[in-house]
């Protein structure tokens, strides 16, 4: 890969990890309830999960998209039934203490990367994408290690910069809302992004 193709694919992942979906929709609900920071090992692991279809598609493994259709269904109903008890954990959250306090129960950094990855992992025609899109800028029927490595590389550190991108911004808002009644608000806005999230998941799960 040249570093022109290097530069053009680490735009075009960076735009594919920012563009509107169930991950995107689960790193704002996380920012918005406990900062930035809480966000990190979630979209760590929705890049790793995002790394691993990545690998798969250089392989030539997109029949896992097909041959293991019934499990992904049920990850993704997993992950969707997840993501909706979140949120309504967000929104019922209390707002007495101010915007720091009044957020969802802490999420250990090993279930956060496990619910990240699962928001990712649920959706295998993220497979498909990278089975579409890699042909434009490497050569697959004379792929290397090497060229793996620098594209997994390159994938890593596109979509942890755009999901971050994502979570400042969001957790920025949240500093400005400092009031137990624009907590509140912004709660159950947080909660209600989660949810819709979860629903978003479920309707592809059928």
């Amino acid at each position: 890969m040249s570093f022109d193709s290097a530069l053009a694919f680490f735009m075009a992942i960076f735009v594919f990890g920012v563009t509107p979906g169930p991950g995107v929709f689960a790193v704002l609900a996380r920012a918005l309830g406990g900062g930035a920071r809480a966000s990190l090992f979630l979209a760590l692991g929705m890049t790793v999960s995002d790394i691993a279809y990545l690998v798969f598609a250089c392989l030539g493994l997109a029949a896992i998209a097909h041959g293991w259709a019934e499990l992904f269904t049920v990850v993704r109903w997993l992950g969707a039934v997840y993501l909706i008890w979140l949120g309504i954990g967000i929104w019922r959250a209390p707002a007495d203490d101010g915007v720091d306090r009044a957020a969802a129960p802490p999420v250990s950094r090993r279930a956060s990367f496990v619910q990240g990855f699962l928001i990712s992992a649920s959706n295998p025609k993220v497979i498909l994408f990278y089975i579409a899109f890699l042909p434009g800028f490497m050569d697959l029927a004379s792929l290397r290690a090497g060229d793996i490595v620098l594209a997994a590389a390159l994938t890593l550190a596109a979509l942890m910069a755009g999901l971050m991108t994502i979570a400042a911004a969001a957790a920025r808002a949240r500093r400005l809302l400092r009031s137990p009644r624009a907590t509140r608000a912004l709660n159950r806005s947080a909660g209600a992004i989660m949810i819709a999230a979860g629903l978003f998941l479920a309707s592809r799960a059928g």
